[in-house]
């Protein structure tokens, strides 16, 4: 798996997918992470959003990242993205990714394919959104002007867009936030599908405490810029939310981020 490598500070890393000929020669090697951050620091007017941050997430896991809002989510997600490169740290990604980020826009003279934020910035993988017709509907090279899709269909095209790149890593910021229930649900569903079937690493940057424990292998709390707790979520699949331990992990994570249960 190829590795983009943002920006270091310090001694140069070696690639991610690389190895000396005596780590080849003696025995199976650890696999490689689909994400290594290590001292990530991101800061605005001098305040670090981002400090001193460490993550690694394995080839075909799903992690889900919850914190207060300004805790730094969307921010480390946008950086792991490729979207964001005035840091300081190491931040080891694949090429192959995509993203699908909070308030999607729809421009008024364009195909829903074209405005879908896909792979590196300003790319757009028409090709791939216009092979995979029964998994991505909206992207169909058919598919209506904006105006005619619904709030839901709007919400859920990048979502489907990103789905359709077939990453080693898919990166989403809150993607299900302006579906209603029904909608989020299904949603929600269509995710935790095609994850299982396509086996790239996700990470989930989410506000919805059920929504973590109900996808993600691993749950990680992020706080003051840092991760402050990370729990595994080991639990079958598909989840069941009136299972005690479900509500159980829900309750200890709502603890750590100081919130209650949702009405």
């Amino acid at each position: 798996m190829a590795t983009d490598v943002h920006r270091t500070v310090g001694p140069q890393q070696a690639s991610a997918d690389s190895g000396s000929g005596s780590d080849r020669e003696h025995g199976p090697r650890t696999p490689v992470p689909a994400v290594r951050v290590e001292g990530l620091t991101r800061a605005f007017d001098g305040r670090a959003v981002i400090d001193n941050l460490q993550l690694s997430v394995g080839p075909g896991e799903f992690v889900a990242l919850l914190g207060r809002s300004g805790c730094g989510k969307s921010t480390l997600l946008r950086i792991l993205a490729g979207l964001d490169r005035d840091i300081e740290g190491t931040v080891l990604v694949p090429r192959r990714k995509a993203v699908a980020l909070q308030a999607p826009r729809l421009t008024p003279w364009g195909k829903v394919w074209r405005t879908l934020p896909l792979g590196r910035p300003g790319g757009f993988l028409r090709a791939a959104a216009e092979q995979r017709p029964p998994e991505v509907g909206l992207l169909s090279p058919a598919c209506p002007r904006p105006g005619a899709p619904s709030g839901g269909e709007v919400q859920r095209a990048p979502l489907e867009g990103a789905l359709a790149r077939e990453p080693d890593l898919l990166l989403l910021d809150e993607p299900f936030g302006a579906l209603d229930a029904p909608g989020r649900a299904g949603a929600q569903r269509l995710v935790g599908e095609l994850w299982q079937r396509h086996g790239c690493a996700v990470l989930l940057a989410t506000s919805d405490v059920e929504e973590a424990v109900l996808l993600a292998d691993r749950v990680l709390v992020l706080d003051e810029g840092a991760i402050a707790y990370g729990t595994a979520v080991e639990l079958n699949r598909p989840r069941d939310r009136t299972d005690p331990r479900f509500a159980e992990l829900c309750a200890g994570l709502r603890d750590r981020l100081g919130t209650e249960p949702a009405a």
